[in-house]
């Protein structure tokens, strides 16, 4: 996991900005120039009031390079109005209840996300990555960036639910 060494007890830096314990997800989440595509996707969805419950949530968050390996037109298309249930099925599938930091995650671990699918976590060393149910690999580029309703992990690709 690249960066763990900008983690320290006052937070995680994540896209130049500190993601610190006393922020909900979606308050840190807006500061990271990292995930201006993941914060409009939210809004979009309108899951920023689920985003910011008690929770808590451990959010898997595709930064905005993951989002560009997307095919050309797809993240346009999904945050049209008309597209808000799809969007909303995608977004759900990056987030698990619970808070599980990188120490929880253990190689073969299926996590059962708030959309309903799974993921399965595969760990080599530090590494961790995510299998999503269409057979797509996201690896944790930034962990544990503890908010108070949770915790986010950044990862390098958006992952896919089967539905």
């Amino acid at each position: 996991m690249a960066n763990m060494s900008m983690t320290n007890s006052a937070g995680v830096m994540v896209g130049g900005a500190m993601m610190t314990p006393d922020k909900d997800i979606v308050d840190n989440a807006v500061n990271s120039s990292d995930h201006t595509t993941l914060v409009a996707a939210v809004k979009a969805a309108d899951l920023v009031n689920t985003l910011k419950s008690n929770g808590p949530f451990t959010v898997f968050a595709p930064t905005n390079a993951a989002f560009e390996k997307l095919p050309a037109g797809t993240v346009n298309t999904l945050v049209m109005p008309e597209n808000k249930a799809k969007l909303t099925t995608i977004l759900t599938y990056h987030v698990v209840p619970g808070r599980l930091l990188a120490a929880d995650l253990k190689d073969g671990q299926t996590l059962t996300t708030v959309e309903g699918e799974t993921l399965t976590v595969h760990r080599s060393g530090n590494s961790v990555m995510l299998h999503d149910a269409k057979g797509g690999m996201a690896t944790v580029t930034v962990a544990n960036a503890v908010s108070k309703n949770g915790v986010t992990h950044v990862i390098d690709t958006v992952l896919m639910p089967t539905k």
